[in-house]
């Protein structure tokens, strides 16, 4: 005999009209005008619904970004051939979208969603470290692989946050300095 479940039942339908509509609001009035009872009216649930499954509005943000329903296009990386020029150009990307008022937005909802929720900081980490950042890093740094790539790949974006964090900009010289750091006494693979 099944046990029954303790607990809200989730709906995927609500959790995809939340996703939908939070990402829909901040495309239109930014993070700072986010709300929780705005993201509630523009799905049809009530806010007990939100609240059930998430703590916060960063954590909504976090996992729609996660799940693709905002910013999908900016987090795909370049290939022009050239493994170096294509990491340098994503990361002054990001830079110039931390630049916006809702890049500060996403980045605050990053941080607080990640600080109160370990398992969303978890796959905020494995979304960003994927596939295709691992790869383009790889070939800019010789074929490596393992524990040095892993520390590559951090040691890149962790220069971004900590610049975002403070506010300091960064221009394409800087990224293609940075990259030539990390990636340094490793010639690309062709």
């Amino acid at each position: 005999m099944a046990l029954p479940r303790s607990g809200p039942v989730r709906s995927e339908a609500a959790r995809l009209a939340i996703l939908e509509a939070a990402a829909a609001l901040f495309a239109e009035s930014g993070y700072e005008h986010l709300t929780i009872e705005g993201i509630a009216r523009r799905a049809g649930v009530g806010k007990q619904t939100i609240y059930r499954w998430w703590s916060s509005k960063g954590d909504v943000i976090a996992e729609a970004i996660l799940e693709g329903h905002l910013l999908d296009g900016r987090r795909h990386l370049p290939d022009t051939g050239d493994a170096r020029a294509d990491l340098a150009a994503w990361l002054t990307e990001l830079v110039a979208l931390r630049a916006s008022p809702d890049g500060e937005g996403l980045l605050r909802s990053f941080v607080a969603a990640a600080a109160e929720n370990a398992e969303i900081g978890r796959r905020l980490r494995e979304a960003i470290l994927a596939a295709p950042l691992m790869e383009r890093l790889s070939q800019a740094m010789g074929g490596t692989s393992g524990a040095r790539l892993e520390a590559g790949a951090e040691a890149l974006l962790g220069a971004v946050i900590l610049r975002a964090l403070s506010r300091e900009d960064f221009d394409a010289d800087d990224m293609r300095a940075l990259v030539d750091v990390v990636t340094s006494g490793s010639p690309p693979v062709p």
